[in-house]
C-alpha cells in the first residue's frame, strides 16, 4: 500500500473534483427554467419543483454528511455524481411533472451528498501526510475558486449553447425533428452536463484514495450515521468559533437568498424591459460567479493582510454587508450612476464572500477531526440553506424599495461583527471535536 498523496497532488486532484462537480450546474442553470416552461409547466409548477429540490437537500444535508464520515469520502462522492447525472438526463428529456419532479428530488439527493465530502477528502489526506499543523487555506482557497470557475464557465456555455443551435443550419431543430421533440435545444446544456458527470464520476472513483478503514455492517451504518447527525447539531453549543461559523453561515445564506429574489426585477428596473433585465441578471450572475472565484484566489492574501483568518473572515463579510447596503440604496434612483454603483455592489458581495469563505473552513477544519468533518460541513451548509429559506420569505414580504434589502444587510454586518473577539487558538478541551459514531466505523 502507498503512503497518502502528497499536498501538491491532493490540491491538484481537490481543484479538479471541484470543476468537474460545478460545471454541469453551471451549464443548465440558464436554461432551465426556460426548458421547464417550454414543456408547458407554469410558473407555479416551476416553482413547486424547486421546492422538491430545496426540501429533498434540507432532509437529506446531516443524515448523507454523517454517511461521509461513516462510509468513506470517495463512496459517497460518486453516488452524489451518479444522483446528479441521472437527474440531468431526466431533466433534458422529462416531459411530465412527475419525471420531473424525480428529477429535482434525484438533484437534491446529490446535491446533499456532495455537501462536504470532496472538502473532508483533501483536508484528511493532506492532514495525513503533513500532520494536523498542514497549511489547509491555500487547497480551500483554489477549490473555492474551481468551483467559482466552472459555475461561470458553465453560465455562459449552457446559455450560449441553445442560440448556437439555433444559427446556420438550425442543427437545434433538426435534432428536436429526429427525437420527435424529446430533445430540445434548450435540452442540450444539461445533456452535456450528464456527460461531464459521467467524467466527474470517473475521476472520483480513480483519484480519490482513501485510507483503509474497517468495513461498516448496516447496523453500523444505521447506528453511526443517526448519532454522527446528531453529534453535528451539538458542535455549536460545544465550541464558540464553531457557533460563529454556524452563524455566520445562516448570514450569509440571509444575504445570498436576498440578492436571489431581488436581483431580477432590479435589473429590469434597470433596464427599463424585463426581457433585457434578463440579459442583465445573467451577466451578472456570471459576473458573481467570477468575483467569488477572484475573491477566493485572494482568501490566502487576505489572511495574511489581516494578521489571522478570523480577521479575514471579519473583513470578507464586513465587504460584503458594504455592498449589499450600496444594492438597496440604489433602489432609490435610476440612470447610469445608479446601475455602476449597483454592480459595485453586487461584484463586493461576492468578492467578500468569497475571500471570507476558505478562511472560515480553515479554522473549522482545525476544530474537528476526520470523524466529524463532512458532518461539520453538512451542518454548516444546513444553517446557510435554512436561513436562506427564512430570508427569502421576509424580503418578499417587505414593501418594494429598500427595505426589502436591509435584513440581509444588517445580517451579515452582524456576522461580521461576530468575529471582532479573537478566539483561543484550540478548541474547547484542547483537542478537535470529533463526532460519537461507533469505534468500530471510525476512520482508521
Amino acid at each position: 500500500m502507498t503512503g497518502p498523496l502528497d499536498a501538491r497532488t491532493a490540491r491538484r486532484r481537490f481543484v479538479a473534483v471541484n470543476f468537474l462537480f460545478w460545471l454541469p450546474v453551471g451549464l443548465y442553470i440558464p436554461s432551465q427554467v426556460l426548458l421547464l416552461t417550454e414543456r408547458g409547466m407554469g410558473l407555479a409548477v416551476v416553482g413547486g419543483l424547486f421546492a422538491v429540490h430545496s426540501l429533498t437537500v434540507s432532509a437529506l444535508e446531516l443524515p448523507t454528511g454523517g454517511l461521509s464520515d461513516v462510509i468513506g469520502r470517495r463512496t459517497v462522492l460518486a453516488a452524489a455524481g451518479v444522483l446528479n447525472l441521472v437527474a440531468l438526463v431526466l431533466l433534458a428529456l422529462g416531459t411530465t411533472v412527475w419525471a420531473l419532479a424525480v428529477a429535482m428530488a434525484l438533484m437534491g439527493s446529490g446535491r446533499a451528498l456532495s455537501s462536504g465530502p470532496a472538502e473532508a477528502w483533501y483536508v484528511d489526506t493532506v492532514q495525513a501526510h503533513s500532520g494536523p499543523g498542514a497549511e489547509l487555506r491555500t487547497g480551500l482557497a483554489r477549490g473555492g475558486t474551481a468551483s467559482a470557475a466552472a459555475l461561470a464557465v458553465g453560465t455562459l456555455l449552457g446559455g450560449g449553447l441553445p442560440l448556437l443551435l439555433g444559427l446556420g443550419p438550425d442543427l437545434g431543430a433538426r435534432l428536436t425533428t429526429a427525437t420527435s421533440g424529446l430533445v430540445l435545444p434548450l435540452s442540450v446544456p444539461a445533456l452535456l452536463g450528464a456527460g461531464v458527470g459521467l467524467v466527474f464520476v470517473a475521476y472520483v472513483l480513480t483519484a480519490l484514495p482513501e485510507p483503509p478503514r474497517p468495513r461498516p455492517t448496516l447496523r453500523d451504518v444505521l447506528r453511526g450515521v443517526p448519532a454522527t447527525a446528531l453529534d453535528g447539531l451539538r458542535l455549536g453549543a460545544r465550541d464558540f468559533l464553531i457557533r460563529r461559523v454556524l452563524l455566520t453561515a445562516g448570514a450569509t445564506g440571509s444575504a445570498l437568498a436576498t440578492i436571489e429574489l431581488l436581483t431580477p426585477g432590479r435589473a429590469a428596473d434597470l433596464t427599463g424591459t424585463p426581457e433585457s433585465g434578463a440579459v442583465l441578471f445573467a451577466s451578472l450572475a456570471c459576473a458573481g460567479f467570477v468575483c467569488t472565484a477572484l475573491g477566493n484566489h485572494c482568501a490566502p492574501l487576505t489572511a495574511r493582510l489581516t494578521g489571522s483568518g478570523e480577521r479575514a473572515v471579519m473583513a470578507g463579510i464586513g465587504l460584503s454587508a458594504t455592498g449589499l447596503l450600496l444594492l438597496g440604496l440604489t433602489v432609490l434612483w435610476n440612470g447610469p450612476a445608479a446601475l455602476t454603483l449597483a454592480a459595485t455592489g453586487y461584484a463586493l458581495v461576492y468578492f467578500g464572500l468569497g475571500a471570507a469563505g476558505p478562511n472560515k473552513n480553515d479554522l473549522l477544519h482545525r476544530r474537528v477531526d476526520s470523524t466529524g468533518r463532512a458532518t461539520a460541513l453538512s451542518v454548516q451548509s444546513l444553517a446557510l440553506q435554512s436561513s436562506g429559506a427564512l430570508a427569502g420569505l421576509v424580503a418578499g414580504a417587505l414593501p418594494a424599495g429598500p427595505l426589502p434589502w436591509l435584513p440581509g444587510a444588517a445580517l451579515l454586518l452582524a456576522g461580521a461583527l461576530l468575529w471582532v473577539r479573537r478566539s483561543g487558538q484550540k478548541p474547547e478541551g484542547g483537542t478537535p471535536l470529533g463526532v460519537g459514531v461507533p469505534p468500530s466505523v471510525r476512520t482508521a
